[in-house]
C-alpha cells in the first residue's frame, strides 16, 4: 500500500521509555530559535526592497521605473537582476556554507555549528545596517547566507535527536514556527520603520537581524550537546548520563545501546558522501533532493520574499502592501501552530496531501482573479477595495496550507529519516538543494512575473500537483517511529522495499550479531 509504514507497538518497532521533560522542552525551544534568523531574513528583504528610500539610494533605476506613469505594465515595475541579486545572493552563500557545516556538525558537534551560524549572521547584519554601497549589501547578504547554512544544517538535526520519538514531529516543527515568527516580526518592523522620517528606517530593518543572531549565538553556548553527537565523538559515559536527563528516566539502556550501535556503524563508513550513492540509501537520497525542490516550487518564497512587492504590483499602495505582508505573516504563524498540534496525531502524509490540495485551489483562483483585473497589459486601473481583500484572503488561505504542510514537514521529514552514518551528509544535501532552488526562484521571480504575468501562479500550481502525487505514492508515514528504527518504513514500502535487502540494514545487521538476531522482527 502506498506510503505504508509501521509505528511502535505494531510488532515492527520499539518503544523506548521516556517522557517529554521540561528540560528537553526548554532545550528544544531555545534550539528552535535558530529558525528566527532564516525567517527574519525572508521577511525583511521583501519589505526593504519595496521602501522608496532604499530603492532610491541603491537601485535608482528600479525607483524611477516604479514611479513612472500608471500606464506602465505593473507586472514589470520591479524587474531588476541587481535587485534580485541583493535578495538571492544569500542563498548561494548558504549553499556553500552548508557543505562545510556538514563536516563541522559531524566532527565538532551540533552546538558549534549553531554558534558559527549565529556569529556569521551577526556580522552580516552589521554590514547591511551600515551599508553605503551595493557591494556592502551583497557582502552582508553573503555573510548572512553563511550563517543560515550552518543554522539550517544543525538545528533540525539537533531537534530530531533531542526529542522523544513520540513528540519528535511537534518539537522539530518548532524550527519552522521560529521561521514564521521571524517572518512576522520582520514584516511588522518593516511596516513601522518605513514610517520613520528621513527614510533611514531600512537600516534598522536590516541591522535588526542582529537580535535573532545573538539569540542563537548565546543559546548555542548554553545548550547541551545531543547524546548522538557525544557518542559519535567517543564520549559514551557523558552521553548516557545526558540521555537519562533528557528522557527523565533511568532505564535508557535499550535506546542508548541502539545509538551506540548506530554510531559504530557510522564509524565504519569512511566516506559518508560516497556512501550516499549506495543502493540501500536510494530512498533517503531521493527524499533529500526532491522534498526541498518541491518545497521551493510551491511558490511560497515568492509570497514571503516579495509579499510587499507583490501586493504593490497588484494595486496596493506602499503602506497597504506592507500591512498585507503582516497579515500573511500572522496567518503563517497561526497555521504552523496547527501543524505542531497535528503532526504526531494525524501524521506527515495527511498534512502533506491536505496542504497540497489547499494550495492548488488557491493558486488557480488567485491566477483567475489577477487575470480578470489586470489582463495581459498589467494595467488594472482603479482596483476596488473588495477585490484586493479577496486576493489577500486567498493568498492567506494558500499560506495557511503551506504553513501546516510543506513548510514544517519539508524540514522535519528529511531530518528524521537519515541513518546516523549518512545523517550529516544527507542533511547537507537537503539544505544545499533547498538553497539552490530558493536562489533560483528568488533570482528569476520578478522576471517571470514580468513575462508570465498571472500565469506565474499557474506555473507553481502545476508543481503542486506533481509533488502531491509524489507524496501520495512514494513517502511512507514516519510518525511515532524512533530515528534508529526508521529502516522499517523503507523495508515495508511498496516501492522502496526493492532497494532494501536484509543484509543492507547496516545498523540492524550489526545489532543482530550482538543480540542474537532479535533486533528487528521480520515483517
Amino acid at each position: 500500500m502506498a506510503g505504508g509504514g509501521f509505528g511502535p507497538g505494531t510488532g515492527n518497532g520499539k518503544e523506548y521509555p521516556g517522557n517529554l521533560t521540561l528540560y528537553v522542552t526548554l532545550t528544544c525551544i531555545v534550539a528552535a530559535m535558530g529558525g528566527l534568523i532564516f525567517g527574519y531574513d525572508i521577511g525583511i528583504s521583501g519589505g526593504v526592497t519595496s521602501m522608496d528610500s532604499f530603492l532610491e539610494e541603491f537601485f535608482p533605476s528600479v525607483y524611477r521605473k516604479q514611479k513612472a506613469d500608471d500606464s506602465t505594465n505593473q507586472y514589470c515595475k520591479f524587474d531588476s537582476q541587481t535587485l534580485t541579486m541583493f535578495t538571492s545572493s544569500l542563498y548561494l552563500a548558504a549553499l556553500l556554507s552548508s557543505l562545510v557545516a556538514s563536516t563541522v556538525t559531524r566532527k565538532l558537534g551540533r552546538k558549534l555549528s549553531m554558534l558559527f551560524g549565529g556569529l556569521l549572521f551577526c556580522a552580516g547584519a552589521l554590514i547591511n545596517g551600515f551599508a553605503q554601497a551595493v557591494w556592502m549589501l551583497i557582502v552582508g547578504r553573503i555573510l548572512l547566507g553563511f550563517g543560515i547554512g550552518f543554522a539550517n544544517q544543525s538545528v533540525p538535526l539537533y531537534l530530531s535527536e533531542m526529542a522523544p520519538y513520540k513528540y519528535r514531529g511537534a518539537l522539530n516543527i518548532g524550527f519552522q514556527l521560529s521561521i514564521t515568527i521571524g517572518i512576522l516580526v520582520a514584516n511588522v518592523l518593516n511596516y513601522f520603520f518605513a514610517k520613520i522620517p528621513g527614510g533611514w528606517g531600512w537600516r534598522l530593518s536590516l541591522g535588526g537581524a542582529m537580535v535573532p543572531a545573538l539569540i542563537i549565538t548565546i543559546g548555542s553556548l548554553v545548550l547541551p550537546e545531543t547524546p548522538n553527537s557525544m557518542i559519535e565523538r567517543g564520549r559514551q559515559d557523558e552521553a548516557k548520563a545526558k540521555l537519562k536527563r533528557i528522557r527523565g528516566v533511568s532505564n535508557v539502556d535499550e535506546e542508548f545501546n541502539d545509538l551506540v550501535t548506530a554510531s559504530e556503524a557510522s564509524r565504519m563508513v569512511e566516506h559518508p558522501w560516497r556512501n550516499l550513492l549506495q543502493r540501500k540509501y536510494r530512498p533517503h537520497l531521493t527524499m533529500a533532493i526532491l522534498i526541498p525542490i518541491f518545497q521551493q516550487l510551491t511558490g511560497i518564497n515568492v509570497i514571503m520574499f516579495y509579499a510587499p512587492v507583490l501586493f504593490k504590483t497588484i494595486g496596493f499602495g506602499g503602506e497597504a502592501s506592507l500591512m498585507s505582508a503582516v497579515i500573511t505573516g500572522s496567518v503563517n504563524v497561526v497555521a504552523t501552530s496547527v501543524s505542531i498540534y497535528g503532526v504526531d496525531k494525524w501524521g506527515r502524509r495527511f498534512l502533506f496531501l491536505e496542504g497540497g490540495a489547499q494550495m492548488l485551489v488557491c493558486q488557480i483562483v488567485v491566477a483567475i482573479c489577477i487575470a480578470l483585473k489586470f489582463g495581459l497589459d498589467g494595467n488594472p486601473g482603479e482596483l476596488p477595495k473588495w477585490y484586493a481583500i479577496v486576493v489577500v484572503l486567498l493568498i492567506c488561505i494558500y499560506v495557511a496550507g503551506f504553513a501546516w504542510s510543506w513548510g514544517p514537514l519539508g524540514w522535519l521529514v528529511p531530518s528524521e529519516i537519515f541513518p546516523l552514518e549518512i545523517r550529516s551528509a544527507a542533511q547537507s544535501i537537503n539544505v544545499s538543494v533547498n538553497m539552490v532552488f530558493t536562489f533560483v526562484v528568488a533570482q528569476i521571480f520578478l522576471a517571470m512575473l514580468c513575462h508570465l504575468k498571472f500565469g506565474l501562479f499557474l506555473f507553481f500550481a502545476f508543481f503542486v500537483i506533481i509533488m502531491t502525487i509524489f507524496i501520495f505514492f512514494f513517502l511512507p508515514e514516519t510518525k511515532n517511529i524512533p530515528i534508529e528504527e526508521m529502516v522499517i518504513v523503507w523495508k515495508d514500502h511498496w516501492f522502496w522495499s526493492r532497494f532494501m535487502t536484509e543484509v543492507d540494514f547496516t545498523n540492524g545487521s550489526i545489532e543482530m550479531e550482538k543480540k542474537g538476531g532479535d533486533a528487528y522482527k521480520k515483517v
